[in-house]
């Protein structure tokens, strides 16, 4: 079943008026590639004055609404107005058979859109604004048992830190829950609280296992009382019934709201069972039956809960306090009050408290909470504060601090950035808690197998009810063999296999600095052999240098350097910036002219105007065609030997004159040989580069590494069908920076930005991001997706296996006892099998 999203095109695309505009077309081809959307096209408006609307044609099951607005929001657009996005952690959702519960009533609300609650405690709305408030959206939520963590106050700074781990020395783990629009004007509220209360009660987080263990102690005492005290009759029954009460609560609760929702889960036949046998006088083994389940839940809660805190331990790492300098004054303030611009004081082995870059001191900073880099950064002050200040996006990392990351022994000054709710770290809080609500295509699997499963085993216990006709029993034993088949064909394990393992899977990946967004891209990335690389920062430093200045005959290398210079200055191109940097290294104390009207011929190169005259700066193969004079001979002689060395050019021409050529060169990744290689003992037989650079300079650079194929000379719009053509022979990931290489990663089957701590964008359009700039994080992204997928095809396994076995052995007199034993049994079985991933390590590392 797909689903349709229309968006007003003013609205998303505000500086566009027109709908045949290109922006358009480029938003659509990012769309149109992404797996699970299945058409996108422009509606005019109906009215005179109605804007044009693109119209999104998708299926939920697949892409939510909020991973389309991440993709909107990365190509710089923004939803409209009128849809919500409410994001809250919340007590009162403890296993996965509830969250599909309160995921469902939700949907039932007009003007809720989607909604999705997982295991872990997350619920996600997307709501009509029109039709329906945050307001009344809470006030409903409560109305079902689920309530938002309560926020709490400032703790006071954090103390002995263990500057060699990415984990607090001390405090309650919390994650922030939020509710915004999709404008991009966020409001966040911070939802925190301490361990999840999965069910609440007079003892808290504990009341299920204290109540199950009560059950069984009433239980236990009365089948002694029975068995082995003279005693009055009612006595042993009345601890019976006192086990009832105790093992029957929380599975009456659950059995209500599906029966709510006109749903026959396993609760209601815990229930309909337990009843049965007191009604035909067996109050022990129905007891029992409480007993067991109760106690099997409270375990599998307790184990869920583990994983949830590994990630609401993420939330904990960053300070709520900052020591800030505001004119000749220091004052302590929340985090929540530091505004862009202000400096804050950062302490040795103190954390720091937001985004910023160093502009006093040196330090080296432990980055692990946020990148996941096993080894302290080295940082330094930016050389030009204002320039800094005006362009906070183009700081390098060896300038660039995060929240959350530790400070060494240096005292150091740091420049804020970004607001508390914008870092880097907050993001990834945001991201992770809403990954944890994706499902995975085997959940999207086992959710369609458990509609056909359950409706075939409650036809199946009906039939078996009625066997007394046919066989030579009583109805009580042809009743129990039914609520026996019928606890044994619960699929129960099989609801909570995939979730589990995709909760623990996102948990550890969070905590080596990669942010998977949910389980398809967790499935999918560790399912593929095939990764397309991009070269420059990505196989390359990302810091060309130049190497060649070849000036042309009667021009002075002086004035040819000079005029790159005055114009690459303008630019934040990678190449343009090298030529910039090292060409006024060459110049010296020359002057430099001064360079206006720039533009950008993308893909190819710029242009610009100097003292009247234009410069052409660009590609060789911009020259000679789409009206551009060709090349001189002597030109075309010089760019071809720089090649040969492997050289990227740029070829300076002033008016109709060629002044010369410049070539530059990217040093490979010291990571990237090594980084390749384990990949290929991971699975990856096949590993592409991509490049816009000259065929010969991408082999180059290809062989330097170990890549077999590269393929070069591509525009951007080219690398996406280069994408796409590897696509059409099977799944591929896209590796890149997640800004230039957004739409060619948008089509690939995952994409992988890295770096992406220092870049909105890159989170914002990634499937899978990498925090740290290092290639070497991706043996560990691919090896724990691998496992994860592993262990989930171990659960569905176990999970079908046990329901195969106990369903004959029930028909053929196997107890409710020991069905519901090994029922639960099977389901701590793969919840706890899950949880293995969260001690993941990359042997490779």
């Amino acid at each position: 079943m797909s689903a349709k999203l229309c968006l007003d095109i003013p609205v998303i695309l505000p500086e566009i008026p027109d709908a045949a505009d290109a922006c358009v077309d480029r938003l659509k081809g990012e769309l149109a590639g992404r797996p699970g959307i299945e058409q996108v096209h422009v509606v005019k408006g109906t009215e005179p004055n109605a804007p044009a609307q693109l119209c999104v044609h998708y299926d939920p099951d697949t892409l939510s609404l909020a991973r389309i607005n991440d993709i909107v929001i990365g190509a710089g657009a923004r939803l409209t107005e009128s849809y919500g996005h409410l994001a809250l952690n919340v007590d009162g959702i403890g296993h996965q058979r509830r969250a599909r519960s309160v995921a469902e009533q939700l949907l039932r609300v007009k003007g809720v859109q989607e909604a999705e609650a997982s295991a872990a405690g997350t619920v996600r709305i997307e709501f009509d604004r029109s039709a329906l408030s945050e307001e009344a959206l809470r006030s409903f939520l409560g109305q079902i048992g689920i309530h938002e963590r309560p926020k709490r106050g400032p703790k006071p700074r954090a103390a002995g830190l263990d500057r060699g781990t990415a984990e607090p020395a001390t405090g309650d783990a919390h994650t922030p829950g939020e509710a915004h629009d999709h404008d991009g004007d966020h409001e966040h509220g911070d939802a925190e609280g301490g361990h999840g209360h999965a069910h609440g009660g007079i003892f808290g987080a504990n009341s299920e296992l204290i109540f199950a263990l009560l059950c069984g102690a009433l239980l236990g005492i009365g089948f002694a009382i029975e068995k082995l005290v003279p005693a009055p009759a009612w006595l042993p029954i009345a601890l019976f019934v006192g086990a009832y009460g105790f093992g029957g609560y929380f599975t009456m609760r659950e059995a209500i709201d599906n029966l709510r929702l006109k749903r026959f889960e396993i609760d209601t036949l815990m229930l309909v069972a337990a009843a049965g046998a007191a009604a035909l006088g067996a109050w022990a083994e129905g007891a029992l039956l409480l007993f067991l389940f109760s106690l099997g839940h409270a375990l599998e809660h307790y184990a869920m809960g583990r994983a949830k805190r590994a990630i609401e331990a993420l939330a904990e790492l960053a300070p709520d306090t900052a020591l800030v300098r505001r004119g000749d004054e220091q004052s302590e303030i929340p985090v929540e009050e530091l505004q862009i611009g202000d400096t804050v004081i950062v302490k040795p082995d103190e954390r720091i408290a937001a985004d910023g870059f160093l502009i006093k001191g040196t330090s080296s900073v432990n980055q692990a909470p946020v990148t996941g880099e096993s080894m302290p950064v080295d940082k330094r002050p930016v050389m030009d504060h204002p320039a800094a200040s005006a362009a906070p996006d183009t700081v390098e990392a060896a300038n660039r601090v995060f929240a959350g990351t530790i400070n060494g022994s240096g005292l150091i000054e740091i420049e804020v950035t970004r607001k508390s709710t914008d870092s880097a770290l907050a993001k990834v809080v945001k991201m992770v808690s809403e990954a944890e609500t994706q499902r995975s295509p085997t959940q999207r699997f086992t959710d369609r197998f458990e509609r056909i499963f359950v409706p075939s085993v409650l036809a199946l216990t009906v039939a078996l009810l009625f066997a007394w006709v046919i066989v030579d029993e009583p109805f009580r034993d042809s009743f129990y063999r039914a609520m026996a088949v019928l606890v044994a064909a619960s699929p129960c394990a099989l609801a909570i296999a995939t979730p589990s393992a995709v909760l623990s899977g996102v948990a550890r990946a969070a905590r080596g600095g990669v942010l998977v967004k949910g389980g398809g891209p967790l499935e999918n990335l560790g399912s593929l052999n095939a990764i397309a690389f991009d070269k420059t920062g990505t196989l390359t430093e990302g810091r060309p240098q130049i190497t060649d200045v070849i000036p042309a005959e009667g021009v002075e290398e002086e004035e040819l350097v000079a005029i790159a210079v005055a114009v690459e200055k303008l630019s934040n191109h990678p190449l343009a910036r090298a030529i910039a940097r090292d060409g006024a290294e060459r110049l010296g104390e020359r002057p430099i002219p001064t360079a206006t009207d720039l533009g950008s011929l993308t893909g190819r190169g710029v242009t610009a105007r100097i003292d009247g005259d234009q410069i052409t700066i660009g590609k060789a193969e911009m020259f000679g065609s789409d009206g551009v004079a060709p090349l001189s001979p002597e030109m075309a002689d010089a760019i071809a030997k720089l090649r040969e060395g492997g050289r990227t050019t740029m070829v300076v021409r002033r008016g109709d004159k060629d002044l010369g050529a410049i070539g530059l060169m990217d040093t490979p990744r010291e990571a990237a040989k090594a980084t390749l290689a384990r990949l290929r003992e991971l699975g990856i037989t096949r590993m592409i580069m991509i490049s816009g650079d000259n065929q010969k300079v991408a082999e180059a650079i290809a062989s330097e590494v170990g890549i077999d194929e590269a393929i070069g000379d591509l525009m951007p719009e080219d690398k996406v069908d280069a994408i796409k053509r590897l696509r059409g022979e099977g799944k591929v990931a896209m590796v890149g920076d997640g800004v230039n290489d957004a739409p060619a990663m948008a089509n690939a089957t995952v994409g992988i930005a890295m770096g992406a701590a220092g870049s909105d964008v890159a989170l914002e359009t990634a499937d899978v991001a990498l925090m740290a700039d290092d290639l070497a994080h991706l043996p560990f992204a691919v090896g724990l997706s691998r496992s994860t997928r592993r262990i989930i095809r171990q659960n569905v396994f176990v999970s079908l296996g046990v329901v195969a076995v106990l369903v004959p052995a029930t028909i053929l007199g196997l107890g409710i006892g020991p069905a519901v034993a090994a029922h639960e049994g099977s389901t701590l079985v793969v919840v706890f099998n899950a949880l293995r991933l969260l001690a993941y390590k990359d042997r490779g590392a």
